[in-house]
């Protein structure tokens, strides 16, 4: 956002939080000029508890910001819209509302700040300010001062906890007036969030969506430190689709694999292959590509092509992932907290803390595709919080539960969202909807198919949605 954009939404915010306004006050945002996806929506600001939980052991309130686009036409009721990380503001679904609507018809959609994000209340208030020299992302020596200020103060870094966030939704929903039903979509992290707060005691919830729903929190063959096992097992998957597919196999002329290979280890003798490559990690690379709508289908023939030592659909497909990426958005409070996902994952889904940066490294040297993610829980930067009464808890009684999860999610597993699925099947019922030939985030992926599926979901019987599924490959 160019900078009188982003001065001006620093003015906006500032106003709300002198105004200490509760999250049902919602006025329409000076902002929503700045650009066409925020046209129409209303903020609002609540303050509430620092440690609600009292784990941390501090008083004071710190505030939440939240974002509400109304309903086109008469509301149906609320649907609240968590987002994923740790780390991720409401931001990260401005650039999909159209999607939420046509998921959502009828309903005011409402989009959180998790605390630490967004225009909440930060971790590190100083070098995350709108107003810093990276705004809301941390760059240059921020990262020192922001760490080390984190580590000064230990009990301030655990107020941003994931229980406490889950009481931050507890209260917007308590707070929050609905003139029909109440509806929360949760993705990825999102989705452990939502249960968390069901498992708080919610009240007045109507049905939850979970997308992409996260493992078990002891499912110690899916946590966040089995990421990079979890990219190759769907990587490979992407290989021999290839190899099943008549026009792949003939472009590649041998399995696919074999050309991977060939290439992975010319890459040691000939480094000049990776110049086009962003990080100028391959694994990590490709493992990256697997969740981003419309690029793991091209993953073969871009290896083809680097065997041969080209680079043009390298180039091509890295323009490609900008511009689908770019649906998401990019605002102000759009980077995620680095401090924030720091310290939730490492406190909350990493199930081999002592893990050693060379037990990481040996680990990616079998694989084909791997993930950063590993690498960064070693020797977690900020002060952890000890796992509380609510670590991996399935609450004792659900609404209705719908699950959209995509067949080759390459962040949250699958088989380890079924197993999920079948421990939550005993306090409540849940319906799961698979989209085949799908990666992470499934609303956004397989747009018409999903939709319409929570579409039924939402409305009921009476909803006639109807959808397509088609292959990626051919």
């Amino acid at each position: 956002m160019p900078l009188p954009n982003r001065v001006r939404s620093l003015a906006l915010v500032s106003l709300f939080f002198l105004s200490g306004a509760k999250a049902a006050s919602f006025a329409p945002c000076d902002d929503a000029a700045t650009d066409p996806a925020l046209r129409g929506s209303q903020c609002a600001v609540e303050r509430v508890p620092a440690d609600p939980s009292g784990a941390a052991g501090t008083g004071g309130e710190i505030d939440l910001f939240v974002r509400k686009f109304p309903a086109e036409g008469a509301s149906r009721g609320n649907v609240w819209l968590i987002a994923g990380g740790p780390g991720e503001s409401g931001a990260s679904f401005y650039g999909l509302i159209d999607a939420f609507r046509a998921a959502f018809p009828g309903f005011d959609l409402l989009l959180p700040d998790h605390r630490g994000t967004g225009f909440s209340t930060r971790m590190c208030p100083q070098e995350e300010a709108l107003a810093s020299a990276g705004g809301t992302a941390l760059v240059g020596d921020e990262w020192g001062t922001c760490f080390a200020r984190l580590q000064a103060a230990p009990a301030q870094a655990r107020q941003f906890s994931e229980t406490n966030a889950a009481h931050d939704l507890k209260r917007l929903l308590e707070r929050t007036p609905s003139h029909g039903k109440t509806y929360v979509y949760g993705v990825s992290y999102g989705t452990q969030l939502v249960l968390r707060t069901v498992a708080l005691g919610a009240p007045g919830i109507d049905g939850i969506v979970l997308d992409s729903l996260v493992p078990r929190q002891d499912d110690d063959k899916a946590d966040l430190s089995r990421r990079s096992l979890v990219a190759d097992a769907v990587g490979r998957q992407v290989l021999a689709a290839c190899d099943a597919s008549p026009r792949c196999r003939r472009t590649m002329g041998e399995p696919a694999e074999a050309v991977y290979r060939r290439v992975l280890e010319r890459t040691a003798s000939e480094p000049q292959l990776l110049a086009e490559v962003p990080g100028k990690n391959l694994k990590r690379f490709f493992g990256s590509l697997l969740d981003v709508p419309g690029a793991p289908w091209q993953i073969p023939y871009v290896i083809k092509e680097l065997d041969e030592g080209k680079v043009t659909r390298l180039k091509t497909l890295v323009a490609e992932v900008k511009q689908t990426t770019a649906q998401l958005g990019s605002f102000p409070q759009s980077p995620p907290s680095v401090p924030l996902v720091s310290l939730i994952s490492s406190a909350e889904n990493n199930l081999q803390p002592g893990r050693t940066a060379q037990a990481v490294r040996e680990e990616e040297a079998g694989l084909l595709f791997a993930s950063s993610l590993p690498g960064l829980l070693v020797n977690a930067a900020v002060p952890l919080y000890p796992q509380d009464a609510l670590f991996g808890r399935i609450p004792t009684r659900l609404p209705r539960v719908l699950v959209i999860h995509g067949d080759r999610d390459a962040k949250t597993p699958l088989d380890a969202a079924e197993r999920h699925v079948e421990a939550l099947r005993k306090n409540g019922p849940v319906q799961v909807y698979v989209a085949t030939g799908t990666g992470h985030f499934s609303l956004w992926w397989n747009g018409a198919c999903t939709r319409a599926t929570v579409r039924k979901f939402v409305l009921g019987p009476q909803d006639e949605s109807r959808c397509v599924s088609v292959s990626s490959h051919d």
